[in-house]
């Protein structure tokens, strides 16, 4: 009787602690308001598929040499982004002009040159001091047995959408719809290698990890894979819910409210035989309990390889993918509090 008794109780307790954390998720859920949507579409209208295929077919093209770390072609792709943030006039963070955080060559490997990270952003009017971060790597394999790597959807498709979001909301600042919160464009060199230039930044953060509140990380959102050939209207998303379930619920909803994207999560899966979660830049920052969301379309027949190229990009679906990515850091860098952590909850 008295086992009975206990073993009662103890179901009781588990059962109101299960139900006390489902009432705190849905709380969460229902607390999520979506802001300011009619400013968002039509800031997000401003990213266009004309716009980032004429960036592409530039920065996948034989002139950047597959953009390999630390090589000629890489230095060339660097210095395009640069251009663009000052013809779009977006200051880079590092005493206005610098859009390069230096990596030295003893970083490295020996065979490894010297690279940069590039880096512009836009100040936030309420709480300069904290960040989001929209990162994409730029880099890619270069060239291999006299063959480019020409790397059009990884990562050119997610360095040209960080263009574009870039220009959309200094659109906006301009007209004095400005972030509340900071916002750092961040391109990656070095991803290629071991994530190298996350990883770098993160050991020397422009900003303090612990005033970044989100890293929304690009990594091909260019193509269609298999398993989705009769459904193109989807993106993979990684992340979003391992440190920050709050994070997860947001990006639901702004899915919800503006796009209807086929949302797949089955390589957030923990046991996901592919580890995705660890294998692009964000992984750098959730280790530093930052929360992350990967954007991905899954890996295709060209995945590193020459045939790689900007002609088979599906630029209609990257303008909707990057779109979405878009509404997303808008709310983000505009909600009144920080995202709760799972820790917290």
């Amino acid at each position: 009787m008295k086992v009975f008794l206990i073993a009662s109780i103890l179901s009781l307790v588990g059962s109101c602690a299960t139900e006390k954390y489902s009432t705190k998720i849905q709380n969460l859920k229902d607390n999520i308001k979506i802001s300011d949507t009619t400013t968002i579409r039509s800031y997000a209208n401003t990213i266009t598929s004309t716009e980032l295929k004429n960036l592409l077919y530039t920065y996948a093209s034989k002139e950047f040499e597959g953009r390999g770390t630390g090589e000629e072609g890489q230095k060339k792709a660097a210095n395009f982004l640069k251009t663009y943030y000052v013809s779009q006039n977006i200051s880079s963070p590092i005493n206005d002009s610098v859009y390069f955080q230096s990596i030295p060559k003893s970083y490295f490997p020996d065979d490894i040159k010297a690279t940069e990270n590039v880096v512009a952003y836009i100040e936030g009017i309420e709480k300069p001091e904290e960040v989001l971060v929209i990162s994409a790597h730029y880099d890619h394999l270069g060239i291999e047995d006299d063959q480019i790597y020409y790397g059009a959807d990884d990562d050119g498709s997610g360095t040209v959408a960080l263009m574009e979001m870039a220009q959309a909301f200094k659109m906006a600042a301009k007209d004095g719809f400005g972030p509340k919160r900071s916002i750092l464009f961040l391109h990656l060199t070095a991803e290629e290698i071991g994530l190298q230039g996350s990883r770098f930044y993160t050991e020397n953060p422009i900003f303090q990890l612990s005033k970044t509140i989100a890293n929304l990380n690009i990594d091909m959102i260019g193509r269609v894979d298999a398993p989705h050939e009769n459904n193109s209207n989807y993106l993979y998303l990684i992340g979003t819910d391992r440190l920050s379930k709050e994070l997860h619920l947001l990006s639901e909803k702004v899915n919800e409210t503006f796009f209807n994207l086929d949302i797949d999560y089955r390589f957030n899966d923990e046991d996901d035989k592919n580890r995705y979660y660890y294998r692009s830049d964000h992984y750098n920052f959730a280790l530093h309990n930052i929360p992350v969301i990967f954007y991905f379309n899954g890996e295709h027949e060209d995945y590193h390889q020459p045939t790689d190229t900007p002609d088979k990009i599906n630029y209609p679906l990257l303008e909707k993918r990057t779109q979405l990515i878009f509404a997303t850091a808008w709310q983000l860098a505009n909600r009144e509090n920080r995202l709760i952590l799972n820790e917290n909850m």
